[in-house]
């Protein structure tokens, strides 16, 4: 574990695998933290895997007011700077791949590869507004019925009910402040225009069944402005990284194999299977 600080404020982050391997970074989405990426970490060991808690989540401070993804990405930069990493492949869920898309934007040369998983590149701010006041007056409990049928299919909460239930009881814990201010970057967000400017090799990840970014209208909107992006659809919903672990890291592998990066090949086939619980390092 280790922390940066940017502008006073303390960014928490982590590594694993191999620190010789392919750096890839791995972005959470708004109101989880990085062991949303738990499953899917024993697939990626071949790989230097870098995570953080995006701020006002996890173990990263929470100032008060509004973020920006500008913000959130210059955080990134400050993370991958005191881990030494000049380049990286980057995936993210939600807010993590809007942060994805813009380190691909404004920091192009520390991108290797883009993965933006289950984003959008336009939400719609008069949603986004009533979620912020909403968390500012009523906290996040005032959301988590919203949050929770959007994050997850309603299968996966039946048939796996530990893993919503922790999902659940980190949005309750995790800081109102933190929350509306991260809430305020998307209900801000205005990259969609310059998506055209991407150069990196970029692979677009749909969930199927994902009600809150479905491919149609987000998904579909990033492949076709970024100059040839490729798609990839998971039977998942929104965190993809808890529903669709394996496959979800086999998508990301084979994608960045065919960057003609240096990521490790069949790595899915020699692992075992993740584990089927997250937090375990909590």
């Amino acid at each position: 574990m280790a922390t940066t600080v940017r502008r006073g404020v303390s960014i928490h982050w982590e590594t694993a695998g191999d620190t010789g391997g392919q750096p890839l970074l791995l972005l959470n989405s708004i109101g989880t933290d990085l062991h949303l990426w738990d499953r899917v970490l024993p697939y990626l060991a071949g790989f230097h895997v870098l995570r953080m808690d995006t701020r006002g989540h996890g173990r990263s401070e929470a100032p008060r007011g509004d973020y920006s993804i500008d913000m959130l990405v210059d955080d990134v930069i400050a993370v991958l700077d005191d881990a030494a990493v000049a380049r990286t492949a980057v995936a993210g869920v939600s807010l993590g791949g809007m942060m994805a898309m813009g380190l691909a934007l404004d920091y192009a040369d520390r991108v290797d590869a883009l993965i933006p998983v289950c984003t959008s590149a336009t939400m719609d701010p008069s949603a986004w507004a009533a979620r912020v006041q909403a968390v500012r007056h009523g906290g996040t409990e005032a959301i988590l019925d919203l949050a929770m049928g959007r994050f997850l299919a309603p299968e996966f909460r039946k048939t796996d009910p530990d893993a919503s239930d922790y999902i659940a009881e980190g949005l309750r814990r995790m800081s109102n402040d933190g929350y509306a201010g991260c809430a305020a970057a998307i209900r801000d967000m205005d990259i969609y225009w310059r998506l055209r400017e991407i150069e990196a090799p970029t692979l677009v990840v749909a969930g199927d069944l994902d009600t809150s970014t479905p491919f149609e209208g987000h998904g579909q909107h990033i492949a076709e402005a970024i100059p040839r992006a490729q798609t990839a659809h998971l039977h998942a919903a929104h965190l993809a990284p808890l529903e669709a672990p394996e496959a979800l890291a086999t998508t990301i592998i084979r994608f960045l194999n065919s960057c003609n990066t240096t990521a490790p090949e069949s790595l899915s086939e020699r692992l075992p299977p993740a584990t089927s619980t997250i937090g375990d390092a909590l």
